[in-house]
């Protein structure tokens, strides 16, 4: 561990911070960005299928994913929604989904009527326990969404054998975790789809932007229709009928030209975080109190959209969280508590208290929801979760060593900053 002004007072008692560089700026850009723009610009071809920069990034990510194909979508929700929608999930259905998580999961899940039907949290890893799957699945299951979390990987070997053994579809919400792999293969190839989200904080970046991967090409045409407001791939210009349900949730050949260009650097940025993340947990496992999040043993690579671990306030002298946090802060290496427990969210209680779902399932049914629906090891986790994000690891070995001092100069001092 460095030492220097380390070992002096913390910031936020009156000393001076370990840090007051700033952190790598986010999105990465130069002329690749502004020429592909200004190309499409020129081009007067600024919608999907009137040019081709969609085509080539379906194309790109597809062969990158190692897929058959892919379909590029408005957002991360967008894939989510289209492809539960092309599977037909609707009323009466239940998702399995964790709970540490963002609330795009469930909205995809309560936008087409299904009832979300949460497992607990593996608190080791963050990501869904998947020993805890089989006892949530009933005869009204239809689908198991676990999310890989942060870029890491939920533990697939274990999910796609119930899936495979309880005859269920699986989605992988990869949203966070591009180039993510398991087995030496990427995520979002092992389930019938893949989604993955391209908004501005993600690792791949296009402002807003997502996409569906499969190998099933079947589904994908199905989901092309859905987001197409109906309408397939061969539908004609002044064919006007309709088949099925969809919605306008295309991208733009904007959003595809800077995808194309952000994706020169993805492989580069990914290994500089691995790198830097396994500097990080070796600096950060020396200091008592602090538990890395782990990888189950066969995620051959981590993604690392978040840098995440466990606080233990009773190593650090009962100091809170929300102190923790803020004392970081005031060393120059901001982090966040990450989420709150999901499946306790009042919108939850709105949605399913509303007339459209007591129609659906009954009262009794989602009075028992709510008792079912405990995740105790969850609600721990949030309470002691701590996050940086994927650009503070952009940087070099030196920033790792004044993120992991600052974290060791607060827990010197936590009796005094717990009195502060």
């Amino acid at each position: 561990m460095p030492r220097g002004p380390i070992d002096g007072k913390p910031a936020l008692l009156g000393g001076a911070p370990v840090r007051t560089a700033k952190f790598p700026s986010w999105p990465v850009q130069d002329s690749l960005e502004t020429g592909s723009l200004h190309e499409v610009l020129k081009s007067g071809k600024w919608g999907r299928g009137t040019g081709q920069a969609v085509n080539r990034f379906e194309a790109a990510y597809a062969a990158k994913m190692g897929t058959k194909a892919c379909l590029a979508t408005a957002n991360g929700t967008s894939a989510l929604l289209t492809t539960l929608s092309a599977l037909g999930i609707g009323p009466g259905d239940e998702v399995i989904v964790p709970p540490y998580t963002f609330v795009a999961t469930i909205n995809t899940i309560l936008q087409n009527f299904a009832l979300p039907v949460f497992v607990d949290t593996d608190r080791e890893t963050f990501q869904i326990d998947a020993s805890k799957i089989e006892r949530a699945i009933t005869p009204q299951t239809a689908v198991l969404m676990p999310v890989h979390l942060g870029g890491n990987v939920a533990d697939l070997d274990a999910i796609l054998t119930i899936a495979d053994k309880r005859k269920l579809t699986v989605i992988e919400d990869a949203c966070q975790s591009h180039l993510a792999e398991w087995r030496g293969r990427k995520v979002g190839s092992f389930g019938r789809a893949g989604c993955f989200s391209f908004q501005a904080s993600k690792n791949l970046n296009s402002g807003e932007g997502g996409a569906i991967v499969s190998n099933d090409e079947e589904l994908i045409e199905q989901c092309f229709a859905f987001h197409n407001n109906s309408r397939g791939r061969k539908t004609s210009g002044t064919d006007f009928s309709y088949r099925q349900r969809g919605l306008n949730l295309r991208l733009t050949e904007f959003q595809a030209a800077l995808l194309l260009a952000q994706m020169s650097r993805l492989d580069d940025q990914s290994r500089r975080r691995e790198t830097n993340a396994a500097a990080l947990t070796a600096m950060l496992g020396q200091i008592p109190g602090i538990a890395p999040a782990k990888s189950y043993a066969n995620c051959t690579r981590n993604a690392y959209h978040l840098y995440m671990f466990r606080y233990d306030l009773a190593q650090f002298a009962g100091l809170p969280r929300s102190r923790f946090l803020q004392a970081m802060a005031a060393e120059g290496v901001p982090c966040s508590g990450g989420y709150s427990p999901l499946n306790r969210e009042p919108l939850l209680k709105n949605v399913l208290m509303s007339k459209g779902y007591q129609r659906i399932y009954g009262e009794k049914r989602l009075k028992a929801w709510f008792e079912q629906n405990q995740c105790p090891v969850n609600d721990a986790l949030c309470q002691e979760a701590v996050w940086f994000t994927q650009t503070m690891l952009l940087g070099e070995k030196s920033d790792m060593e004044q993120m992991a001092g600052a974290v060791a100069r607060i827990q010197r001092h936590a009796a005094d900053l717990a009195k502060g």
